[in-house]
């Protein structure tokens, strides 16, 4: 009986060893089926279009990429030196390139802001235009060792009348955000969603819409009004070598949104929000495109600063499943989680399929693994949250105050296997090793916490 056993035993480990080899040979064919950007050799210089006494390289560097473009693509240089420039519109086989010693510094007058398509925290709206904007263009670059500056401050995209003390069309006194909330709420068309002017919402700095086959590499990003990355219903996308320090409010480092085939590698992330955020809608807007963020690869990325190394939501109504995290650095005492995951009963969404191993964290100031499903605290709803099938190996943490924290339903066990293997968690605070609620079928082996083998206990429901 006890040889049975033991084969018994054996066979399940395993079995356990071979499904997760083949899960990370999975993401290798991810990778390798990712389509590159390839560019004509050409090359044209936006100081060759640019008019003298002009103050603003803006429609410089906009015919420079136009006429790049209706050439048949190639690169357009910013050379060394300080530029300073209105929104800027990518073009299909267009690569914009910054000298090393490059700095584009991005204007905060919103009269210089026309209005384009775009999402704005999971809803559709036009809004105003991103610092960088791409739709529907194919093969398209953002390179060069130079630095994108949006000098967004208090003196301007964050000072109060911008974010808290905004005039609506009915008289009212509100957030920046009160009309677009207003606007999911009762359903309007998109066609009635524009925000201008004054009633215009801080712009991200970088959104690729609808767009295919996307390269951003080697540049520093800094100053952002608002999220830093948005590729957002778009494929093969890879961001690689990117520098995000950018500290204001909402302003995620890396957001794929709706986004299939995605590659973050050897990043650094030093922000005042999510280091990357995976999203795909928000409630109603989610639910109509349904579109789910898929095959997600982030790999030797250094985090700091955030309330999340790697995040899934909050917008995740149309999903999320196969992301991939491995070889990265976390480590700040302002980090808050190393992966989060986060919706509620009123925006749903399936997380499933998350692979996580070899992360080194220095500290954070919460969880290794935090899943919230009252989000904003949001404890009821028709759409209920389900994340399941999470594996997260050889972690290694110096100090946190939990290994999980599960924020579930009370009404039903929406999270499921979990499991973490082969980690050590040293630092963390006693006697809350973990607090969980509304979780089933989680499972640690070869776990060490504090530096003693880890009895599970079942979660408190």
């Amino acid at each position: 009986m006890r040889i049975l056993c033991l084969l018994t035993l054996f066979m399940l480990v395993t079995c356990d060893m071979c499904a997760a080899r083949k899960d990370w040979k999975r993401m290798q064919s991810v990778v390798s089926a990712i389509r590159q950007t390839e560019f004509p050799i050409r090359h044209l210089c936006v100081t060759d279009y640019h008019k003298k006494g002009d103050a603003l390289y803006t429609d410089a560097i906009n015919t420079a990429i136009s006429m790049c473009s209706n050439m048949g693509g190639g690169t357009v240089d910013i050379p060394d030196g300080t530029y300073y420039s209105g929104p800027i519109t990518l073009r299909s086989n267009v690569n914009l390139h910054l000298g090393d010693h490059t700095i584009l510094k991005f204007i905060t007058d919103r009269k210089a802001f026309n209005t384009v398509l775009t999402r704005i925290e999971g809803i559709d709206c036009q809004n105003l235009s991103p610092l960088i904007y791409a739709y529907n263009a194919e093969n398209i670059a953002i390179t060069g060792k130079g630095i994108l500056d949006g000098q967004a401050s208090e003196d301007n995209w964050f000072s109060p009348a911008v974010l808290d003390n905004i005039k609506l069309r009915d008289g009212r006194i509100g957030h920046e955000k009160t009309l677009l909330n207003e606007a999911l709420e009762h359903a309007l068309p998109i066609e009635d969603r524009i925000f201008a002017g004054d009633e215009g919402m801080r712009p991200q700095f970088i959104n690729l819409y609808k767009c295919r086959r996307i390269l951003i590499e080697d540049v520093e990003i800094v100053n952002s009004p608002f999220w830093l990355i948005h590729p957002l219903l778009s494929e093969d996308v890879i961001v690689r070598r990117v520098r995000m320090v950018s500290h204001g409010r909402n302003n995620d480092g890396c957001n794929p949104e709706s986004c299939k085939n995605v590659l973050i590698e050897d990043c650094f992330f030093d922000t005042g929000d999510d280091c990357i955020a995976i999203k795909s809608g928000k409630e109603g807007d989610g639910r109509r495109w349904n579109v789910p963020s898929q095959n997600i690869i982030i790999r030797h990325c250094r985090m700091r600063d955030g309330h999340a190394a790697v995040a899934m939501g909050s917008e995740i109504t149309g999903g999320c499943h196969d992301v991939w995290v491995e070889d990265c650095v976390m480590d700040s005492p302002h980090l808050m989680r190393i992966i989060r995951i986060k919706s509620n009963p009123q925006r749903g969404g399936e997380v499933r399929n998350i692979f996580v191993r070899n992360i080194e964290v220095g500290e954070c100031a919460l969880a290794i693994l935090g899943i919230e499903m009252n989000y904003w605290r949001v404890k009821e709803g028709p759409y209920l949250p389900y994340f399941h099938h999470i594996l997260m190996e050889n972690i290694r943490s110096k100090k946190s105050r939990y290994v999980l924290h599960v924020d579930g339903l009370r009404q039903a066990a929406r999270t499921a296997h979990i499991k973490l293997k082969d980690c050590s968690f040293f630092g963390v605070a006693e006697p809350e090793v973990n607090y969980m609620s509304g979780a089933a079928n989680i499972s640690f082996i070869d776990v060490q916490v504090n530096g003693k083998k880890f009895e599970y206990k079942k979660p408190i429901n």
